[in-house]
Order: C-alpha cells, then structure tokens, then sequence
C-alpha cells in the first residue's frame, strides 16, 4: 500500500479524460436528440440515443451557430442527425459526454458521407490532379450547355452571354439533371459534345437546390465523363455554397451558371476571376495534402487545448448553465410558493374570521334574552302569586275584617291600641278606628 499512489478524485477524472480525448479524438455518429435545452449561454446541451444506449453531448455556441436546418433555426427532439464530436468528460460530475463539432440531419448527413469517402476515393484516382486541368480558349466563340433546356440554368447563361457578348454561339446539349437517370443523361451529353467537337468550351451545371437534388453531379460516371472530356469543361452546378464532385474534375469551377456565363464571356475581371478561381483550386489540394500533416500534429495540439483558456472557459460555462439551470428551477419552486402562500394565509385567515364567532355569539345573546325574559317574568308570575296569597292571608288575620262586623280600635295620642281602661283618663283624646273611617273623641270620666 505504501508503494502505490493513491489517487484522488479529480486526478483519475483528469487521466480517463485525457485516455478518452487522445485515444478516440473525433467521432462520426448518427443518433436521436433527447433532453435538448438550449442555453441562455448560447451552448446547447443534449442526449443521444439508439434503441440500447444514450450519451450526455455538449455543443458549445462556436460551433452551433454554423447549424442550419431546412425547417427550423434549432433542432428537435426525437430527430435523428450525424454529428462529428469530440470523446471527453465532464470532470466535475465525472460524466462521460461527447463535444459536438459539427450536426447536421441524419439523411444528408449520410449523402455528406458518401459524397467524402467517393470523394477520397477519386482523388487517388488522381481525376482531381491539377496536371490533367486543360486551361480554356484566349478566345471563345461557341459555347456548348450540358442541362435541362427548360431549367433556370440556361435561361440565366443565355441572358448573360446576350448582355456581355451576343456574338458567342451556344449549343445546348439536353439532358436531365436531376433523379437517377440524370447521370446517364449527363454523361451521353458530354460524349455527344466532344463526338461533335464544335464548341470551345463547355459549361455542365443546373440551378441550385438541397445535396440529393445535386447528387447527379456526385455520381462516379459522370465526374470520370467531365475528366476524360477533351474540350475544357466548367462545372456550374448550384449555389456558390454548393460544391460537387464534378466540381474538382472540371477544368474550371464556376459557383453559379451565371458565373459561368461571365467566365466565358470576354470581360474586364475576366483574369481576376481566373486567378481567384485558380487560388480557391490551389488551397483546396494543400488543404486536401496538408491533412495527413494535420493528424501527426493531432497529440500536441491536443496538449495544447487541455491548458488553453477558451477550453477551460468553456468548462467554466458549462458549470456556470447547469447552476443557471439549478438557479432557475429554485427560482420558479420559489415563486410558487410564494404564489399559492397567500391563497393558504386566506383560507387560514376565513377559518378564523370572527363574524362566524360574532354570529354564533349575537345568537347566544339572543337565546340568553329570551331565556331571561322567560325567567324574570316566570319569577313575576311567582312573586305575584305569592303576593296574592300573602294578602289573602294577611286579610284573614286583619282586624279590618273584624271592624268591618261591627268592632273598633281605639288608640291613644301615640297611636297605641288602647285594651284597658287603664291605659286612658279623663280628658284624654283617643283615636276610634271604624271600618269606613276613624273619629277623634275625649274620655270625660273614668269607670
């Protein structure tokens, strides 16, 4: 144990990264796009997947932004695309994933791919070797056309060659350029152009369209047709964007059929147009030569980028859009909350509302009104009950009844009851009490 090195965490994602990154490097592969967000950071960050596996990618914004798509500015969920990436890891997570370089859709994606192996294929051929590039006529006066007779390609050369030289004759020779019999056609008419040997130059192209529309001009026989012509041939296939095969093993490229038209056609910028043409040529094969070059460089440039500050840079970005993602989700969990809390406080607030409690309590108050005004006048009742009956009582005992049968009561000046004749003398003023009234009367002798 003492004589082994023990790794940390960070040093062992570091040596798996730089084992995958130098090992396999670049990659092609074809897959379906899950889990795709799109970062405010520009990066994009998505799965891919086939029916048994799925890999963590990355694709920074230097590299996304030269994506296009036929319908949409982003790509989709569920679509299937190729891709060419780097093999890498994510070292804070320890996650395997795949740095995206290039994308594009699956079904042209396979066309790119057949189009840079025949590609390959034909350059050791040597049909792309400048050494066979016949150079075109100081003079032209007869132009030969190889494409379709109704296309906008010859409307666009005819209207050109009558606006710069009206004196040049064109020969159009007819053919189809576009599905699976268009490269027999194309063919036969290259055959038929140098069979009959009567223009100076001949310009083989079509109007611009997507890479399964310019396949004709992909096609073996016809970029072998275009290198074993003997009269000089200037491919105007496409767009300026759009290159073909035929592109390489014709003498001249033009990027439009109008272009065409003008490089035949005498004009002052007619040398500039050459020599631009020429160089474009020229750093096409040193690039194409320098390739295997590149590879042999391919270790130390990778040392390179691990200490390169962009790399780090990136890394450092892609912590920073997973935290903004952290970020976010805490930030709409938060405002959640804090949404639905005050419909929470609310309903806690109704359940202690008082006007339920003044209710029951204003009810309570009347029950207890009614309760008390049922006593107090069951109590009055039953006081004047017993006031009733006390009366007839106190009447039964009252000596009113007994004077109002005949009887008196006489008193003395102090309002006593006189029972006894001694309690009076003469002259004395006693009160009689009758049951109608009462009289003052003088005692004049005693008995």
């Amino acid at each position: 144990m003492n004589q082994q090195h023990i790794l940390k965490i960070s040093e062992l994602t570091k040596k798996v990264r730089y084992l995958l990154e130098s090992e396999l490097n670049t990659v092609w592969l074809t897959g379906e796009i899950s889990n795709f967000i799109a970062a405010t950071s520009g990066h994009w960050y998505l799965s891919l997947k086939d029916s048994q596996s799925q890999v963590k990618c990355a694709m920074f914004k230097g590299s996304n932004k030269r994506v296009r798509f036929n319908q949409r500015a982003l790509p989709a969920n569920g679509q299937q695309v190729l891709v060419r990436a780097k093999v890498s890891l994510y070292e804070p997570r320890g996650d395997f994933q795949l740095i995206i370089e290039h994308m594009e859709d699956a079904g042209e994606g396979l066309l790119r791919q057949q189009f840079e192996q025949l590609k390959k294929k034909l350059y050791k051929q040597g049909l792309f070797d400048l050494a066979f590039k016949k150079a075109l006529p100081l003079a032209i006066n007869h132009v030969g056309v190889v494409t379709s007779p109704t296309g906008a390609a010859i409307k666009d050369i005819l209207a050109v060659l009558k606006r710069r030289n009206p004196n040049i004759i064109v020969t159009i020779y007819p053919a189809l350029v576009q599905g699976e019999l268009a490269q027999g056609d194309i063919c036969h008419a290259i055959f038929q152009a140098n069979l009959r040997n009567e223009c100076d130059v001949l310009i083989v192209g079509r109007g611009g369209g997507s890479l399964e529309d310019l396949w004709p001009f992909n096609e073996e026989r016809v970029v072998e047709a275009i290198h074993q012509s003997i009269l000089p041939i200037i491919s105007a296939v496409g767009h300026e964007i759009d290159t073909t095969l035929s592109d390489y093993a014709a003498d001249f490229r033009a990027p439009t059929p109008s272009a065409a038209a003008e490089l035949v056609s005498n004009d002052s910028a007619e040398l500039i147009k050459q020599l631009t043409s020429l160089k474009q040529r020229l750093i096409n094969t040193q690039i194409t030569q320098f390739t295997g070059l590149n590879k042999s460089q391919g270790y130390l440039h990778h040392r390179l980028v691990q200490v390169h500050p962009e790399q780090q840079l990136q890394l450092q970005q892609q912590k920073a859009d997973e935290l903004s993602l952290r970020l976010k989700q805490l930030i709409i969990r938060t405002i959640t909350h804090h949404k639905n809390k005050p419909s929470q406080l609310t309903q806690r607030l109704l359940k202690q509302n008082p006007s339920k409690l003044i209710t029951s309590k204003n009810r309570q108050i009347t029950q207890n009104d009614q309760r008390l005004l049922q006593a107090i006048n069951k109590c009055l009742q039953h006081n004047g009950e017993r006031f009733s009956h006390a009366v007839e009582q106190l009447h039964l005992v009252s000596p009113l009844a007994t004077i109002a049968r005949g009887y008196s009561v006489t008193r003395d000046k102090n309002d006593k009851v006189i029972t006894k004749l001694a309690q009076v003398k003469a002259g004395d003023i006693i009160r009689v009490q009758l049951s109608d009234g009462h009289l003052n009367a003088t005692v004049l002798k005693d008995n």
